[in-house]
């Protein structure tokens, strides 16, 4: 397995690609700037200039890379078309090279509550909507994937239970970066979590499940 991670630099990428390196598996990572991929993540970590969307970049960038994590998300500005390009445009691209490669895994980190149209978030130039449509053009191409959907995202550590549901069952709830890090990693080794959209909070009064469960308790 050789992993390739689209959004490593940001928040949630970075920590996928801690977990990966912790794992021994080797990364090679989509930056668009190399000093700041240099400065954030691991150094056993391979880094390639590029850019979700420029679609002649990413062939180059995946290579010879096996299964492919995008945790790419636009961030709060002023330009309208930010969510389009990049939570729809930029995923697409990646899906279609990803295709055209044959990676045999695409775990995308989304979020909960895409279904809502009526969803705050969407004041943010339809955020949740073009995530959405991301979602569903992973669902149609064909290929093996994993949409992970995260509750709010919390910098810091919790001790609560991962709760996992199948989607649109939940609608509230917070879970820090790293569990999120590691139920993407993770769903790379679980057949359970094959062609699946998975929920994720934490919950303190949740039990504790071994992935596998939580994976297959998913339909």
């Amino acid at each position: 397995m050789k992993a390739f991670v689209a959004g490593a630099t940001g928040q949630t990428g970075r920590r996928i690609v801690e977990e990966l390196v912790k794992r021994e598996i080797p990364v090679r990572a989509l930056v668009r700037n190399l000093e700041k991929g240099q400065q954030l993540l691991p150094p056993q970590v391979e880094l390639v200039v590029g850019d979700v969307l420029n679609p002649q970049s990413l062939n180059e960038a995946i290579a010879d890379c096996t299964v492919v994590l995008c945790a790419t998300g636009a961030t709060p500005s002023f330009d309208p078309t930010g969510p389009y390009r990049i939570d729809y445009e930029g995923t697409k691209h990646l899906v279609d090279v990803a295709k055209v490669k044959g990676i045999e895994q695409f775990v995308l980190v989304s979020s909960l509550c895409v279904s809502n149209l009526f969803h705050p978030l969407n004041l943010f130039w339809l955020i949740l909507v073009w995530k959405r449509q991301a979602e569903k053009y992973i669902e149609n191409s064909g290929l093996t994937y994993t949409i992970v959907r995260p509750g709010g995202l919390k910098n810091t550590e919790d001790e609560a239970n991962i709760v996992m549901k199948s989607q649109d069952k939940l609608f509230d709830g917070s879970i820090p970066r790293t569990k999120v890090a590691v139920v993407s990693v993770e769903a790379l080794f679980q057949p359970a979590a094959r062609n699946k959209i998975v929920e994720i909070v934490t919950n303190a009064e949740a039990p504790a499940q071994a992935f596998p469960e939580l994976f297959a308790s998913v339909v």
